[in-house]
């Protein structure tokens, strides 16, 4: 590309940023109901001396009380009573709107108070010991100055408040209720937790905090927990075992639309074997390929989950764990899982607009409406609608997709909430890109070189999709220490596809040969997972125990009719001649039906031994069967028995250093092959881990792994005929892995890392050992930083910029090619003022030609060229 043309795109990049700055929409305020306890008051006022300090400055008389809440009981039956009298309902949780900003409002049975205040990452944390809470609270952008405001429970009979700014760190106070103001309100006997952002409220110094909170895991780049790697609410710094989690602010800043390009920001992963128009989504991670069983949704495995119907739109975070889960969720992968957070209902009203329009015909719409259905908000709902149309820059590609994603919430009684939620996805168009021959792309071809936009396929191919899903989360608290959770989920799915694909390329080098075949499938996955999780203690040593039961169901009926399987006129690579007529039948038409049944036993013990040491042991014994029927003489039954352990330990020697070390195991019954004549057996996988997990700073933080890993018994597609599968001996992979995120300096964030992996076959009878990994990279690297201006006539104008580098790889597993390394830069300028947001995003910003992946020699797939999105958003 020539110079002029990328300082004419750079020229682009700084000249819209004037493009971007408007009027921002003005900011409401919600009334509330007359208050028991009162947690925060927010001033919006600037700070120019804040004041560190994690820990509260109670007043005398919040003191006086706190002392009478800890006094010890000498008999069992104080003891029990005082636990009794000390644990409080909160009821409710509105905000009210004041002269100085805001006051967040918990509505009480009796007495409570802030039993730690501290500062995590750039939130500020209020945490509220012997409470319950009714239902869980969230409020994005209440008034102007305040970013979001959560209030959520935690297990211990703890409640959680979260308080977040935007422009300027916030200040806490604590002191009893009565200071408040009122005089009917002074003979309560509860205590106010007052926030200011900035300049604290007057009074001694024992009684205020101050601490930097400019957002929390919405809102933020650096989230401290995550649930998928133990299905609690754990610190990243407490789980052995890697994982990254990808905000919602990283994916707005970003704005991907394919789950591939989301996980851009987390090191080791590269394209599968697929071309990046493809539905079908299977990242590599650590090496292996994860297929359709380690996409998550929401915690729930689907069978076909890859299908991809990501947009950013509708997800609050992802979640990638790296190695192993089948100790939690059951059959997997052993290269890691990718959990999508969905959304879920807020009980303040909320409604968003997003449009957005860019290159090769890409537009698309969404509305995002949540909200209380009644007045008492026990009736939660949100409502996610989207609706999006693509192109592609390869030839003759159009794909159209729509999603309807309502959730209901049900609060029942005290210690009761049911979560009710369906999805309807729709996608037909295009099948994708069949890939290009790697003699006239990678390789040298005599003829000349094959445009990257060219698309051998035919206009009749097509992959039509629709998928209905229904599903519910049950939660129930038992008693004090103990709650009990049930997740049901059941899909159906109709899928219909004509697929046309390479078969040889002649000696002339032009002339390729092809097939084409249709597909229909019709599949019902049906999955309910039980468990309990509590707390307890045997002596000085705590316990977080899970216990937990599942079942899975799935039936798949794959028919090809009997006029589908032909051979295809070929087509002249370098001048193609498009809908030309199909030839004679090859092969017999394939007709299966294929059914399994998992059940999984389950078992997790989180044992605090010290503050600074933690084990982890879990144990999953899983029980499945599966059966196939097909067209082929014989018919295939399997039953299966695996125990899947999990062994980890954490040794903090200093807060915030992590050491851990980790050991498991994976399984996973190959349960939908339908084209073999015999069963695969079930692939197996072993992880040794160690490493090292770092807070460089309370908003930054950082990971190191070392791995070694191994799978048997691998199910890959056959090279030869993509309509069959093999099954090769055993792989081995090796690496390092290094991953960081947070923010830097106030409103510089950033999200990356390295990873070197050496993933190569260990044994095998068709491919040589030592051979390595086809699409597996030794070397990659990725960043993505923004920085966004914090104060003057500018701010809210921010700037982000993103390297993606990936090293050479192999394109199969003879290792008879190989794809080139590249170094891809993506940008995007933003402005967000109050409900207002409005950002360009580029991809490929210098026009690099790249290769994201290889199927075989003859489908080798390249990446899009300079690509522009633009996007607009409003929240009222």
């Amino acid at each position: 590309m020539s110079m002029e043309l990328v300082q004419v795109r750079l020229g682009l990049m700084l000249g819209v940023a004037g493009c971007l700055m408007g009027a921002a929409l003005p900011a409401g305020a919600q009334a509330a109901e007359e208050p028991s306890f009162v947690v925060g008051q927010v001033s919006l006022q600037e700070s120019e001396n804040p004041i560190r300090d994690n820990q509260p400055h109670l007043a005398n008389d919040s003191r006086s009380q706190l002392d009478e809440l800890r006094q010890p009981a000498t008999t069992v039956e104080a003891w029990v009573a005082q636990i009794e009298a000390s644990l409080v309902q909160i009821t409710g949780v509105s905000l009210e709107e004041t002269d100085t900003g805001l006051q967040i409002v918990l509505a009480t049975e009796g007495a409570i108070a802030p039993s730690e205040t501290r500062s995590v990452g750039n939130a500020l944390i209020v945490d509220i010991a012997n409470a319950t809470l009714a239902e869980e609270f969230s409020q994005a952008d209440p008034i102007a100055g305040i970013a979001l405001v959560s209030v959520t429970s935690l297990p211990g009979d703890r409640v959680r408040v979260v308080i977040t700014g935007t422009d300027a760190p916030p200040v806490a106070e604590v002191r009893p209720r009565g200071d408040a103001g009122s005089d009917a309100r002074s003979q309560e006997p509860n205590f106010v937790l007052a926030v200011t952002l900035g300049e604290a409220i007057a009074g001694t110094e024992e009684d205020a905090i101050q601490v930097v909170a400019t957002g929390d895991q919405e809102d933020d780049y650096y989230v401290p927990d995550a649930t998928t790697a133990t299905r609690t609410d754990t610190p990243l710094r407490d789980i052995p075992q890697s994982i990254q989690v990808i905000p919602q602010q990283v994916l707005e800043d970003r704005q991907p639309t394919n789950l591939i390009d989301a996980l851009r920001s987390v090191p080791g992963i590269s394209q599968a074997r697929q071309a990046s128009t493809s539905i079908y989504e299977d990242p590599i991670i650590r090496g292996f390929e994860a297929g359709e069983y380690d996409v998550l949704r929401d915690g729930i495995r689907l069978p076909y989950s890859t299908i991809s119907s990501f947009d950013p739109a509708t997800i609050e975070r992802i979640e990638v764990l790296r190695g192993p889960a089948s100790v939690l969720y059951g059959q997997g992968s052993l290269g890691g899982i990718i959990n999508i957070i969905s959304e879920q209902p807020l009980s303040e009203p909320f409604y968003s607009v997003e449009a957005g329009a860019g290159s090769f015909d890409f537009y698309r719409g969404a509305i995002d409406l949540s909200g209380p259905l009644n007045d008492g908000e026990t009736v939660l709902y949100r409502l996610n609608l989207l609706a999006r149309t693509t192109g592609s820059f390869v030839e003759n590609f159009e794909r159209n997709q729509y999603v309807i994603a309502p959730v209901v919430s049900l609060r029942i009684g005290d210690r009761t909430n049911l979560r009710l939620s369906a999805e309807y996805l729709n996608i037909d168009g295009s099948y994708g890109q069949m890939g290009l021959p790697a003699r006239g792309t990678i390789l040298p071809n005599p003829n000349g070189e094959i445009p990257l936009d060219r698309n051998l396929s035919e206009p009749f191919d097509r992959d039509d999709v629709e998928l209905f899903r229904i599903g519910y989360n049950l939660e129930h608290r038992l008693n004090e220490n103990w709650q009990f959770r049930s997740i049901f989920e059941a899909a159906w799915l109709e899928q219909d596809r004509v697929i046309v694909f390479p078969r040889s390329l002649d000696a002339d080098n032009r002339t390729l040969q092809r097939g084409v075949t249709r597909g229909v499938t019709d599949s019902r996955n049906f999955t309910i997972d039980n468990y309990v999780v509590g707390e307890f203690s045997t002596g000085r040593i705590e316990h977080q125990l899970l216990v937990g039961v599942n079942y899975t169901r799935t039936d798949q009926d794959s028919v090809e009719p009997s006029d589908s399987r032909f051979n295809l006129a070929p087509i002249d690579i370098f001048d193609p001649e498009y809908n030309q007529p199909i030839g004679s039948r090859f092969g017999e038409p394939f007709e299966g039906e294929a059914s399994s049944n998992t059940y999984g036993f389950y078992v997790q013990d989180q044992i605090s031994l010290t503050d600074n040491l933690i084990v982890l042991l879990s144990g999953r014994l899983d029980i499945a069967n599966q059966e196939i029927n097909n067209s082929f003489p014989t018919d295939s039954f399997s039953a299966q028995e695996v125990f899947s352990p999990r062994v980890g330990i954490v040794y903090q020697p200093i807060p915030p250093i992590s050491l851990y070390a980790a050991f498991s195991r994976s399984f996973r019954p190959e349960a939908n092959v339908f084209n073999s004549e015999t069963l695969a057996e079930p692939e197996r996988g072993r992880l040794f881990e160690v490493g090292v997990k770092a807070d460089i700073s309370d908003r930054l933080a950082a990971t190191l792994a070392l791995y070694d890993q191994t799978r048997s018994n691998i199910l890959t597609s056959d090279p030869n005929d993509p309509l069959r599968t093999i099954q090769v001996g055993e792989q081995n992979s090796q690496g390092v892995e290094l991953s960081f995120s947070g923010e830097i300096l106030p409103g510089w964030n950033v999200i990356g890392g390295y990873a070197y992996t050496d993933a190569q076959i260990t044994e095998d009878n068709d491919f040589a050992i030592g051979n390595l990994i086809n699409g597996v990279p030794q070397h990659s690297f990725n960043l993505w930083t923004t920085y966004q201006i914090q104060e003057g006539s500018l701010r809210g104008l921010g700037l982000g910029i993103g390297l993606f580098y990936q090293g050479d790889r192999e394109g199969d597993l003879a290792n008879t090619f190989e794809l080139p390394s590249y170094l891809r830069t993506d940008a995007a300028i933003f402005y967000e003022r109050d409900r207002l947001r409005a950002a360009i995003n580029f991809r490929n910003l210098f026009d690099i030609e790249y290769y994201e992946s290889a199927f075989n020699i003859n489908r080798v797939f390249p990446g899009a060229p300079f690509e522009v999105q633009g996007t607009v958003s409003w929240r009222f």
